[in-house]
């Protein structure tokens, strides 16, 4: 049969052409804008990230070395941890753009809060790591004599403190970023907070290879285990992560993340050949912390690209619906 088309014309129905090619679906969304907002975050964040799990790292190596009678390897790794969490905590509060906001998030604590919990855990962990910092240093301070020895006693203890505190400080912005919505970071889960673990303790052992050889033998073994292990993290990761691992391997994520890899890979293999090199160990060391560095920024650049594209959001929406769909089909 035929139809009359609404200016009176009568034109022929189609017929569906069953070998016909169907275009594939492109990904939009309305007025041409993404699914998912892009974080507001700027790069104060992925140095926020790095920062914290640097000092992280060197308060465990700090504690270490005080345990086995490495001076100088734990005045390295004091001073390591101090400045990274002041680099941290400036790059945080720089993000925020007012300074009173870090203030503002210490007025509640709520332990389903990522943000929140963070928020207070840095607030003791610094002067924790300060408290250690300053105290082997203390004898140099004009103060008078108690003071002096007062702070020398207080380093100890407040070491350990934050070697007990250092494992949230590492692992905790991996939570943060996993629950978000950005599909690179929502979908890897859990498997983010363990690269950011690995990549602490790459931090660590690369501020303990500036140390002297004589001390640095801890920071070496260490070096060789994690970067090993932040790799394996990193793959894990992009695996995790589904479709949306795409971002980690493509674009300015992926230029940076075989950066990182390079850096990495380079680091542990110094690591190994250096033993009776100091120049050579300290290199390693250098190459180990850009390695951890450079792929925070892959990380934040792979959910920032992940979010624009409405393709990681759609598709991965469809998939669990439609497995939804088969499971109660089969019940």
């Amino acid at each position: 049969m035929s139809e009359v088309a609404p200016s009176g014309q009568r034109r022929r129905r189609r017929r569906h052409d069953p070998n016909a090619v169907v275009p594939e679906a492109e990904f939009t969304s309305y007025y041409g804008r993404p699914v998912v907002k892009a974080s507001p975050w700027t790069l104060d964040i992925p140095a926020y990230f790095f920062l914290g799990g640097m000092a992280a790292g060197s308060s465990v190596m700090a504690a270490g070395a005080s345990v086995t009678g490495r001076p100088t390897l734990r005045r390295i790794a004091r001073v390591g941890a101090f400045g990274g969490i002041l680099g941290s905590t400036y790059a945080l509060i720089h993000d925020l753009g007012r300074p009173e906001r870090f203030y503002m998030m210490l007025r509640v604590a709520k332990v389903t809060s990522p943000m929140s919990m963070g928020t207070w855990l840095i607030s003791a962990y610094g002067p924790a790591v300060g408290a250690a910092a300053v105290g082997e240093f203390a004898h140099l301070l004009p103060l008078p004599a108690p003071v002096r020895k007062l702070l020398g006693a207080v380093a100890g203890p407040a070491g350990f403190a934050a070697a007990a505190l250092a494992p949230g400080m590492a692992t905790y912005t991996g939570v943060l970023i996993a629950d978000t919505a950005t599909p690179a970071w929502k979908e890897a889960g859990g498997s983010i907070t363990t690269a950011f673990a690995a990549g602490a303790l790459v931090s660590g052992a690369g501020i303990g290879l500036m140390a002297p050889l004589d001390e640095s033998g801890p920071a070496r073994r260490l070096a060789l285990l994690a970067a090993p292990g932040e790799l394996l993290a990193v793959m894990r990761m992009h695996t995790e992560a589904g479709l949306a691992g795409e971002t980690y391997n493509t674009g300015t994520a992926g230029k940076l993340a075989k950066v990182a890899e390079a850096l990495l890979i380079g680091g542990g293999v110094l690591a190994a050949v250096t033993r009776r090199s100091r120049i050579g160990s300290a290199m390693a060391g250098v190459s180990l912390l850009a390695g951890a560095c450079v792929e925070r920024f892959a990380v934040f650049e792979a959910g920032q690209a992940s979010a624009r594209d409405p393709k990681y959001t759609v598709v991965p929406q469809r998939q669990r619906l439609e497995a939804r769909k088969a499971a109660s089909a089969d019940e």
